[in-house]
């Protein structure tokens, strides 16, 4: 049966049509242990009064073997009838050739935030000395910036005719070399910021979360990311539960001391402490002081980096999940952050979090909190018994790890 968007809610019937991508390379290993794991856990919690349908779908070199095609009209048409997917890693090569097919799939659904949790679990070998201060949710506006994909390469005759308008009819001096140039224009709208925005706070009052951080680079990019810093900062004032603290003004008048009692004292009161960070300083912070952050709102390419330089404090890409959704329309992909590892495929060595941590997202999506409840716990369990895979310092297959995580799921 269909999920529904109505009137602004997702209407989640007891056997749902949840679409399914296995993926490229490790996509054939970790894909049916995450399966197992999922189908587990709703018979756990819901004793077979709620089941999910599942429904194969083929993008990457599946698709491309059997269709000739990476990504079939079929299959973006099938997830815009059914709403949701979860996938596992899709290739893409780098350079020229076809586009990413992740990044098709959000512009194509209009799939404007990527959300990314990161947090700590106990057992997990980190770089960091202290990786349980990192708790955070990245908010990744998902189809503007550069992955717009609107650039020319270099000699090509679109470049030139660019480079020489900008020169000629701009009076733009600032491009060294314009003969040999590529060159790219980056977009970014009042309308993507202020969705993407909006779905951050909206996370932030429902999690009961207490600061919200625009990250940008405005410093530099006045237009476009200082333009996201001032829609954001817009979104902001529209919410009962804001205040907007200009620390570094009250820092300056009042004093350090004064400063941070005000802040302080908005947080208690209920309200989102809103700042925003520009974003080379950000990436120094989150080293230094993470537990300063909890929800970030944030441009497409910076939110790229942050995700993972995230992800690699708390344990590595492995154990980072990823959705991309749009809050409006209810479509949403959840899907493993990796790569595809084409060197470990079929040797059942993969690491299924991500994946299985992504279909956490999607039952707390749908509403089926016991279901995603049940799986984190197993989860928990696992990671602090050191029971999983090499990469994170066990030694389980995949389908080892898959195996203890439903014991766990049957005895809690």
């Amino acid at each position: 049966m269909k999920i529904e968007m109505i009137d602004g809610k997702l209407l989640v019937p007891d056997f749902p049509t949840i679409a399914y991508i296995r993926g490229d390379g490790v996509g054939e290993d970790i894909f049916p242990e995450a399966k197992r794991v999922f189908d587990s856990a709703v018979e756990k919690a819901f004793g077979g009064n709620k089941k999910i349908d599942w429904l194969r779908l083929l993008a990457g070199e599946e698709a491309f073997k059997f269709k000739e095609n990476y990504l079939p009209d079929e299959t973006i048409n099938s997830i815009s009838e059914y709403l949701l997917a979860i996938k596992g890693p899709l290739m893409t090569p780098v350079g020229e050739s076809f586009r990413s097919i992740n990044v098709t799939l959000r512009q194509k659904l209009d799939l404007y935030a990527c959300v990314r949790p990161v947090e700590y679990f106990e057992g997990i070998e980190s770089p960091m000395k202290a990786p349980e201060k990192v708790d955070m949710t990245i908010f990744r506006e998902n189809t503007e910036d550069i992955y717009a994909g609107v650039e020319f390469a270099t000699g090509s005759s679109e470049a030139h005719q660019l480079i020489d308008f900008l020169e000629q009819t701009l009076k733009v001096t600032a491009i060294r070399f314009p003969k040999t140039s590529a060159i790219g224009v980056k977009p970014v709208s009042i309308e993507g910021t202020k969705r993407l925005v909006e779905s951050a706070f909206d996370y932030a009052l429902k999690n009961g979360k207490k600061r919200l951080t625009i990250v940008h680079k405005g410093n530099i990019m006045k237009f476009t990311e200082g333009g996201f810093r001032k829609w954001a900062y817009e979104v902001a004032e529209q919410y009962p539960s804001f205040t907007k603290l200009i620390y570094d003004k009250i820092k300056k008048e009042k004093g350090k001391k004064k400063a941070e009692e005000e802040k302080a004292a908005a947080m208690q009161a209920g309200k989102i402490y809103v700042d925003d960070v520009i974003a080379d300083n950000f990436l120094q912070q989150i080293i230094l002081n993470p537990q300063n952050f909890e929800v970030i709102a944030t441009l497409n390419l910076n939110g790229d980096y942050i995700s993972d330089a995230l992800a690699a404090q708390v344990g590595g890409i492995g154990i980072a999940p990823g959705a991309n959704i749009n809050y409006k329309t209810g479509h949403a992909i959840f899907e493993a952050t990796h790569g595809t590892a084409p060197d470990i495929a079929g040797l059942n060595q993969a690491n299924p979090s991500s994946l299985i941590l992504s279909g956490v997202m999607m039952f707390d999506y749908l509403g089926w909190h016991e279901v995603a409840q049940t799986i984190r716990k197993a989860l928990f369990y696992a990671f602090k018994a050191k029971e999983c895979t090499r990469d994170l310092g066990g030694s389980l297959s995949t389908s080892e790890f898959a195996d203890i995580l439903i014991k766990y799921i049957k005895e809690a």
